[in-house]
């Protein structure tokens, strides 16, 4: 009797271990969809690698035991290439898709992956939004089949504007933006944290130009300079910015930055050795996070001769190996509810939960400065002997903002 009830119990562990790992094995294809030619393919180029380098690093990891494979796809930056690009990806039978390079891609991505589901119950698809960061995707706009891997603009300004309101010799600030929705919403949500937490400061300029098509930024550098500024608080990313911080070194502003994406490829050659101690970064991580991270940094930079610094790509990794694990399914209908309220460690930055509401992820964000490397933080950001290093973190609860959501989940 006593091997009998053995056998039962042993049967039943076996089972519930199937039932965990039944998609073991599986491949899961993920469409990457973002620029790979124009003035932004560097960046999509870089952000390409990283999906591929890590995806073969979690396929080894993941609790789901699934392998992933990221397959690239070029929307040459644009929301109609990318509804192409989207429908050739799910006639190949993909059925989770990332981008994160344009906010305006990105909304037309999130209203057309919501149609198709719609019209194609039993082959929904997921959108893993790694980097497009304007508030009203989990806002007014927020979407049951849409998760946010990055901080929105209102989380990011609410952490930029808390320390800056802490810096007295911050008086004249221009904002300059790209002419989309994700630089209106700098804008926006830059002039409304500052004037709760330093009325004092002036708003001396404010411009706007087209995205990844300028340039030459020395008129923009002419303005602020006449203007007055002392500071430069700005969006921009890709080749926006390192022509915008090239303008300013041959134009001879002398002020600070305050930015998004000043580790992204480019802008750190851009600046060599000048902007030191007056350009800072916003984001959820930065260099040398340490551990395991700092490894896989320098072995993606021996083999691409590349730097990492699309940190979201570990956070997609982490959840969606977790959620596929929890459903026991890689299903996106069960992989979506498991994904829900999901809180996980992430290698890149420690725990990190997609809040429920709206989909938003909640994660620690870091202000660093544009300094030279030192023996702490001695990872050489493109060879220029220069690196971010850390001012200081700002915890989830501090960096976490209020959503307006009224999500509307299926049946």
């Amino acid at each position: 009797m006593k091997f009998a009830v053995r056998s039962i119990v042993a049967a039943s562990l076996a089972m519930c271990a199937l039932g965990a790992f039944a998609q073991k094995g599986e491949t899961v294809k993920i469409a990457w969809i973002d620029p790979l030619s124009g003035l932004m393919a560097p960046v999509g180029n870089n952000q390409l690698k990283s999906f591929q380098f890590f995806a073969e690093k979690y396929s080894a990891l993941n609790k789901a035991g699934v392998k992933f494979e990221v397959v690239g796809f070029d929307n040459k930056l644009s929301p109609a290439e990318s509804l192409n690009v989207l429908k050739a990806a799910t006639d190949q039978g993909i059925r989770y898709i990332t981008q994160g390079n344009g906010s305006g891609v990105a909304g037309a991505l999130i209203e057309a992956v919501s149609k198709y589901n719609e019209r194609n119950p039993g082959k929904e698809i997921i959108f893993l939004n790694h980097s497009a960061v304007d508030p009203d995707f989990t806002n007014s706009k927020c979407n049951y089949w849409h998760f946010r891997f990055d901080a929105d603009t209102s989380m990011k300004m609410e952490a930029l504007t808390t320390f800056m309101k802490d810096r007295p010799e911050t008086k004249k600030i221009f904002l300059l933006n790209q002419n989309y929705s994700h630089g209106h919403q700098v804008a926006k949500f830059f002039k409304e944290g500052i004037s709760r937490k330093r009325p004092d400061i002036q708003i001396v300029g404010e411009d706007l130009h087209p995205l990844a098509q300028v340039r030459d930024f020395a008129p923009y550098i002419a303005k602020i300079k006449a203007s007055g500024a002392d500071s430069v608080v700005t969006g921009n990313w890709g080749s926006d910015l390192a022509l915008l911080v090239k303008a300013a070194n041959e134009g001879g502003f002398n002020g600070n930055f305050y930015t998004y994406y000043t580790g992204v490829t480019g802008t750190p050659t851009a600046l060599g050795k000048n902007g030191e101690g007056r350009v800072f970064q916003i984001a959820y991580g930065h260099y040398k996070m340490g551990g395991q991270m700092d490894k896989w940094q320098d072995e993606f930079k021996a083999k691409f001769n590349d730097d990492f610094y699309t940190g979201s790509v570990h956070s997609i990794f982490a959840t969606l190996g977790d959620a596929m694990a929890k459903a026991k399914s890689t299903d996106p209908v069960k992989v979506a509810a498991a994904l829900e309220g999901l809180k996980t460690t992430s290698i890149f930055n420690g725990e990190i939960e997609m809040r429920k509401t709206d989909h938003q992820l909640q994660q620690p964000l870091y202000l660093t400065v544009w300094s030279k490397v030192d023996k702490k933080y001695n990872y050489s950001v493109e060879n220029t002997g220069m690196t971010m290093i850390p001012v200081k973190e700002f915890p989830s609860y501090v960096s976490s903002t209020p959503t307006s959501c009224q999500m509307k989940r299926p049946g």
